[in-house]
């Protein structure tokens, strides 16, 4: 299979919610967040990519869960199940740890930080989008947490608004093997361009770099 190609002026890495309850040890989702994590080599994964897209000088995007308030979806209508179990747990609580930045993640100068979203689609409800066209990005790279949810979720509406989408297999995680299987075996394929390991994705910025 050929490599994607991505030109440095078009392409964004969108990070979806580094967050330490995500990424952390000691943070809320950790515990299940875990054991997937650790067995993809996830946080190396991160580290290597977001070292390699700076390098290239290729923008990052972050693309923020919602930080939780007291009264958030309290008195809502019909929040999802996600959001009752954020309003339980105060997940990505604001001012707290857990709704920090993971420390190897934290936006850096000339980064992105989109609005947060509420849901699971990094799009709706926010300015990704017009920060993204106002940049001239066609391409977007997507890592983060969850696979089955927010990355998904934020990967599917980017294709139906005309992005060039790639989802990084091992530079994401979810609670199970079976959500993995689904988020990059089932769903992927149905709306991403291209779905790479972290090797493939390192091997296409370094063609990029070569490019000049």
């Amino acid at each position: 299979m050929a490599l994607p190609t991505y030109a440095r002026a078009s392409t964004a890495l969108l990070f979806i919610d580094p967050y330490n309850d995500f990424l952390s040890e000691g943070g809320k989702a950790w515990p299940r967040v875990g054991p997937i994590a650790e067995q993809i080599g996830l946080l190396d994964n991160l580290r290597a990519i977001v070292k390699a897209i700076r390098d290239a000088e290729i923008r990052v995007f972050i693309a923020p869960h919602r930080r939780w308030e007291p009264g958030d979806y309290e008195d809502w209508d019909h929040p999802n199940p996600t959001q009752v179990g954020i309003m339980q747990r105060h997940s990505f609580a604001r001012g707290e740890w857990g709704g920090e930045w993971h420390p190897d993640f934290a936006p850096q100068p000339g980064d992105i930080v989109a609005k947060e979203h509420w849901g699971q689609s990094g799009f709706a409800n926010t300015d990704l989008d017009q920060q993204l066209r106002q940049h001239g990005i066609t391409h977007v790279i997507l890592v983060g947490l969850l696979a089955n949810t927010c990355v998904e979720s934020t990967g599917r509406y980017a294709m139906e608004i005309g992005y060039h989408v790639t989802l990084i297999r091992d530079a994401t995680a979810a609670y199970s093997k079976d959500m993995m299987h689904a988020a990059h075996e089932l769903n992927g394929p149905t709306y991403a361009h291209a779905i790479l390991t972290t090797g493939e994705l390192l091997d296409a910025v370094s063609a990029t770099v070569a490019a000049g």
